[in-house]
C-alpha cells in the first residue's frame, strides 16, 4: 500500500521537437509529495507533450528527470511505472482490460509470469483488491467485469492500480471531463486522500473552478515553455486566463451585439418519459436562448428531440411558423435545425475520416455531378472553412481524430455553417476544450446570431449561460422551471432553481 514519502520530482530543462518544430524548450516542472499541482496551458502549449515524457510515451531530446535528486531514466510506460509515475486518462478504456474483472484489472502489472508461476491465489487477490479500494474509499464488485463499470469507476480502478504498484506520483489527465458534479467531487476525494499519503499528484483540467478549489500549486505553459509556478492562494481564474493565452482576456465570454427579430422557433409541450417533461419555448432570430440545469435536468434529452435523434411521445415544434415533422435528423436538417451534440467524438464527428470528409458531408451533394465528387471544389470549400473556423492543422486532409478537443468542436459546427440553418442547437459545446477555443466557440456562436440565426445554448456550465445568453431558461427534472432575464440572471437564483429551490409551479 501507500507509504507517506517525501518525494520531490523534478524535470529539468526538457526540450522536445517534432520534425524540427520545438514542442517544448528548456521547461523546468516541479511537483511535490503531498500536493496536487495543475499543469495548465492552452492547446498546443506543451503540457500533454510534457507528461508523455514524464510517462514514458515519448522520449525528450534533451534534459533530465529527477526523483528526490536522484536521476532517473524513462524510456517507456514500463519504466515510469517501475519509478512509481502513473497515470489516470479520461479515456480510461484505453488503459483497461473491459473483459477482465475489476480485481485483474487492479493486479493486472502484478500477475505472476514464468515457471513456477501458472497458479493464482484467487481468494487473496479479492482480498488484496477490495482492500486497496477500501483504502481509498470505494466499494466496487471486484469480480466484476470492467465493461460493465461506470466511468467514475473505471477511474477509480486506475488509481486502485496505482495504489497496488506504490504509486509516488500520479498524473490525472482531463479526468472530470466525462463526470458528472457529483462524480468529480467523489474523485477529487480520492486525490486528497492520495495527498494525505504523501502521493504527487499532477491535475490537467480547463476547468478553472476546478483547479482553484482543488490544488495547491499552479504551473502555467504556453507556446512550449513554463510560464510560471504560483500558489493558488495567491491567484484568481483571471490570472491564470491571461498567462495562458499571453494577453489580457478582457472579456471571458464575449457577446457580439446582435439585432433579435421575430420569433423564429416555438417548442409546444414536448414530452418523453420522465427526462423531457412538457417543455415549452420560444427563440427569436438573433437571440441566444440558455437552458441551464444540473446534470441529468434533461437537456441534452431536449436538445436530441429538437433534432430528432429521439421520437418525442407529445409535442410539436413550429418553425418559421410552420410545423414540422422529425421523425430523425435528416428531418431537423431539411427543416434548418441542426445539433452541436455533446459527445462530439462519437456522434459530432467521423473521427477516422479526415476535415475535408467531415466538413463537407452535409453538403456533399453541391460538389457531386454525374456521380463523381469534384474534389477540387470540395477540398478549396474545405480549405475555406478552416480558415474561417481557425481550426490549428497542416492541411484539410488530416484526420479530425487527431485535433484537439477545441478543433475537433469547430469541425463539429463548421460542418453545419455551409448548410443555412435557421437553428443552431449547443448541447455543452465546450466540453473539454480550454479556455482560448472557448473565446473562438463564443465568437462563431455570436456571428452566427448577428447573422439572423436562432441559438439555444444548452449546458450546465453557469458562468458560460450568463455570458453568452440574452435570456436563461433553467431546466429541472425535465421541466423548464423559471426563465431570468437582466438582473435575475445570477449564479445565486441559477442554483436555486435548477436544485429544485422553488416550486415547479413558479414558471
Amino acid at each position: 500500500m501507500i507509504q507517506p514519502t517525501a518525494v520531490k520530482l523534478h524535470m529539468h530543462h526538457i526540450n522536445k521537437s517534432f520534425a524540427g518544430v520545438h514542442a517544448l524548450k528548456d521547461v523546468d516542472f516541479t511537483v511535490q509529495g503531498g500536493e496536487i499541482h495543475a499543469l495548465l496551458g492552452a492547446n498546443g502549449a506543451g503540457k500533454s507533450t510534457l507528461m508523455k515524457i514524464l510517462s514514458g510515451a515519448y522520449q525528450a531530446d534533451g534534459g533530465a528527470i529527477r526523483i528526490n535528486e536522484q536521476t532517473i531514466t524513462i524510456e517507456s510506460p514500463a519504466d515510469a511505472k517501475a519509478a512509481g509515475i502513473h497515470c489516470v486518462y479520461q479515456e480510461v478504456d484505453t488503459a483497461l482490460v473491459p473483459s477482465l474483472t475489476v480485481c485483474e484489472n487492479i493486479l493486472l502489472d502484478r500477475k505472476p509470469k514464468g515457471k513456477g508461476s501458472r497458479w493464482l491465489r484467487w481468494n487473496s487477490m479479492y482480498q488484496e483488491a477490495e482492500a486497496i479500494l477500501c483504502e481509498i474509499g470505494y466499494e466496487i464488485p471486484v469480480r466484476e467485469k470492467a465493461e460493465n463499470l461506470t466511468l467514475s469507476e473505471k477511474q477509480i480502478v486506475l488509481i486502485a492500480r496505482a495504489v497496488s504498484q506504490q504509486a509516488k506520483c500520479v498524473i490525472f489527465d482531463e479526468p472530470t471531463a466525462p463526470l458528472s458534479l457529483e462524480e468529480a467531487e467523489r474523485l477529487f476525494r480520492v486525490m486528497n486522500r492520495l495527498k494525505a499519503e504523501g502521493v504527487a499528484c499532477i491535475f490537467i483540467s480547463h476547468r478553472l473552478p476546478e483547479i482553484m478549489a482543488v490544488c495547491d500549486r499552479v504551473t502555467v505553459m504556453r507556446d512550449g515553455c513554463h510560464v510560471w509556478t504560483k500558489s493558488t492562494e495567491e491567484l484568481q481564474i483571471s490570472h491564470i486566463v491571461e498567462a495562458m493565452l499571453g494577453k489580457t482576456f478582457q472579456e471571458e465570454y464575449p457577446k457580439a451585439e446582435a439585432a433579435i427579430g421575430e420569433t423564429l422557433l416555438e417548442v409546444r409541450g414536448v414530452r418523453q418519459g420522465t427526462k423531457v417533461r412538457g417543455v415549452d419555448f420560444q427563440v427569436r432570430s438573433g437571440e441566444v436562448v440558455g437552458i441551464v440545469g444540473l446534470v441529468g435536468a434533461g437537456k441534452t434529452e431536449l436538445s436530441r428531440l429538437l433534432f430528432g435523434a429521439d421520437a418525442m411521445e407529445e409535442g410539436e415544434v413550429v418553425l418559421g411558423g410552420q410545423t414540422v415533422r422529425l421523425c430523425e435528423p435528416r428531418d431537423a436538417v431539411r427543416a434548418g435545425i441542426v445539433l452541436v451534440p455533446e459527445e462530439r467524438r462519437k456522434e459530432g464527428i467521423l473521427v477516422d475520416e479526415s476535415i475535408r470528409a467531415n466538413l463537407t458531408l452535409p453538403i456533399l451533394n453541391r460538389f457531386a455531378a454525374g456521380g463523381f465528387i469534384r474534389r477540387n471544389e470540395e477540398k478549396e470549400h474545405a480549405r475555406r472553412m478552416i480558415g474561417n473556423l481557425g481550426v490549428k492543422t497542416p492541411d484539410e486532409e488530416e484526420q479530425v481524430g487527431y485535433l484537439s478537443g477545441g478543433n475537433q468542436q469547430k469541425v463539429v459546427i463548421g460542418k453545419w455553417l455551409a448548410t443555412e440553418a435557421d437553428v443552431f442547437l449547443f448541447d455543452e459545446p465546450t466540453k473539454g476544450v480550454d479556455v482560448g477555443a472557448k473565446r473562438d466557440i463564443f465568437t462563431l456562436i455570436g456571428r452566427l446570431a448577428q447573422a439572423g440565426k436562432g441559438i439555444v445554448y444548452l449546458s450546465c456550465e453557469i458562468a458560460e449561460i450568463i455570458g453568452v445568453s440574452d435570456r436563461v431558461l433553467v431546466m429541472c427534472d425535465g421541466r423548464i422551471v423559471r426563465e431570468l432575464t437582466g438582473n435575475e440572471v445570477t449564479s445565486e437564483n441559477i442554483l436555486l432553481y435548477a436544485s429544485g429551490g422553488e416550486s415547479h409551479e413558479e414558471k
